[in-house]
């Protein structure tokens, strides 16, 4: 019993001096990770940038301040597209700057495993990443929405826009035909086909002449082909014909090519556009390929710490540290190609497009803590 208090002041102590570590580690994690961070925003805002004054310097009304602007705008987007290179660089930094001052070898020669010194760093990964779909996520979708809408009024020159709702499709079109505003109450082959059809005619911005009411409608090559029409109007007597032919200029690419982008959507407000989408009969793979992708995040980011961690601790056993830094960077390249081309098989519709979201996730974090269970206890 005498030397219980002894005992329990050592394990106190212990415990205090596990904390501390952590705490010190897991600010160097996040000094590594802001520098990579910032870094990488930085030089690819610089080629955004040169792209975005390249093709302003020649259009009417684009100054440098809206270019400036539309930069801006493309930072937040930017920041959540390299979260999981610079936690791969970052955590490679910090695991070889601590190293290389031999703070690890000291550490682990007091009896700290891998996992003890690098729970702090996969832990704040893990918060970040769930702050990024929780918090960060409608900032970056307000960003991309003012800057599509900057891009389309200086750059395209488009007055096409789409919506989807709980009461289907809005399709508002404006040319030199004229403007014409088309609900539907339910869509096929992805856009092409309208049942429940209703079109507003106008001409200029709001004198409206005409209403089209028709069973079906199949989009064909410069002209609605509609079915079962009535056709009003304000000066004229109610007409029904079998078949009715409306000239547009819109295209099946440019009807899928209006849904607001998956990046212009939060995390929050993506579920209920898809089941709106669903509902309208279209497949809403884009969108759900971005859910998962949100939602598979914060794990993506753990995975790269583990990633960080193989390719940074064995410079205390063998000296190649340029070998492993390259090594580093190939497998963060391997990564964006595998996540490419598995997103591109569930998008086609090969494989579901949840396991593509989440297939490079757990790829690899099951190479991470493979390869850490082997330099640990190998």
């Amino acid at each position: 019993m005498a030397h219980t208090p002894i005992a329990v002041r050592a394990a106190d102590r212990l415990m205090r001096i596990s904390y501390t570590l952590s705490v010190y580690f897991g600010r160097q994690f996040l000094l590594g990770f802001g520098i990579a961070l910032g870094a990488l925003s930085a030089m690819i805002l610089l080629f955004d940038v040169a792209e975005l004054t390249r093709r302003g310097l020649d259009r009417d009304g684009v100054s440098y301040f809206l270019l400036l602007e539309m930069g801006a705008l493309q930072v937040p987007l930017l920041v959540q597209k390299v979260l999981p290179i610079a936690a791969l660089f970052g955590g490679m930094f910090t695991f070889f700057r601590l190293t290389r001052s031999q703070q690890l070898v000291v550490t682990r020669s007091a009896g700290v495993s891998v996992w003890q010194f690098m729970a702090p760093a996969l832990g704040i990964a893990l918060a970040i990443g769930t702050v990024v779909i929780t918090v960060f996520s409608p900032l970056v979708a307000a960003a991309v929405s003012r800057f599509d809408l900057l891009e389309a009024r200086y750059f395209q020159g488009s007055a096409n826009l789409l919506a989807v709702s709980s009461q289907g499709l809005w399709l508002r079109q404006a040319d030199g035909l004229g403007q014409s505003v088309i609900h539907a109450e339910r869509v096929g082959a992805q856009g092409e086909e309208l049942t429940g059809v209703t079109i507003f005619l106008y001409e200029g911005a709001d004198h409206f002449v005409g209403r089209v009411d028709a069973q079906r409608g199949v989009l064909r090559n410069g002209y609605w082909n509609l079915a079962d029409v009535l056709l009003t109007g304000p000066d004229r007597t109610p007409e029904r014909k079998q078949d009715y032919s409306l000239p547009t200029s819109l295209t099946l690419a440019q009807i899928q090519d209006s849904f607001a982008p998956p990046d212009s959507l939060s995390f929050w407000e993506l579920p209920a556009f898809i089941a709106n989408l669903r509902a309208a009969g279209f497949s809403a793979l884009h969108h759900r390929a971005q859910w998962h992708t949100l939602l598979a995040t914060p794990f993506l980011l753990f995975a790269m710490v583990l990633i960080a961690g193989t390719f940074s601790l064995r410079r205390s056993r063998y000296n190649n540290t340029g070998l492993m830094v390259a090594a580093g960077v190939f497998a963060g390249f391997v990564v964006y190609v595998v996540s490419d081309v598995v997103t591109a098989l569930g998008l086609s519709g090969t494989i579901p497009i949840a396991l593509a979201a989440w297939m490079p996730t757990g790829l690899c974090t099951l190479l991470g803590v493979a390869m850490l269970f082997h330099l640990e206890d190998g």
